[in-house]
């Protein structure tokens, strides 16, 4: 069943009778199985790979790194529930490694970047530090790549 979850994450477009027909199984056991994901919440939501630079110029995104000093009886749990629940924050993962917390945000210009983060994420308390980097060019997203790039000639070696 995980096939199907591949094809839809791949191009949340596809009907179940296509879902059906790329893996040879009848349109009913596709459409129950893609309703029992939804129920179950493996399926979250449908959505689209936009580029804003060709959208929307102007944009920023940037990914910040979190440092905090988990509190005790709610761990990372209390700190990320305050982050996630600001409209700029498009993603936030716990991570390991060097920081705590990757925050993925968008916003209309660098400045509205750095305001979030001094006003809203270095100010809730157990957090010790933030990196912010921008992101400077999507290549690649969710599988998608933004260019495609035409084949290279083959190279030969003469001698």
């Amino acid at each position: 069943m995980t096939e199907i979850l591949r094809l839809l994450e791949s191009d949340s477009r596809l009907t179940a009778a296509q879902i059906a027909g790329i893996l040879g199984r009848e349109e009913a056991e596709v459409a129950a199985a893609i309703a029992k994901f939804e129920a179950e919440r493996a399926i979250v939501k449908y959505s689209a790979v936009i580029d804003w630079d060709k959208a929307s110029p102007g944009g920023v995104t940037a990914l910040i790194e979190v440092k905090i000093s988990p509190q005790r009886g709610a761990g990372y749990e209390r700190i990320a529930e305050r982050i996630f629940q600001y409209k700029e924050v498009d993603s936030l993962y716990l991570m390991s490694g060097a920081f705590d917390f990757a925050v993925l945000i968008s916003a209309p210009t660098m400045r509205h970047v750095s305001e979030f983060v001094f006003a809203h994420l270095a100010t809730i308390d157990g957090v010790t530090s933030t990196a912010t980097h921008f992101i400077m060019k999507k290549y690649k997203e969710k599988g998608f790549i933004f260019e495609e790039q035409p084949e290279q000639e083959e190279r030969r070696r003469f001698v």
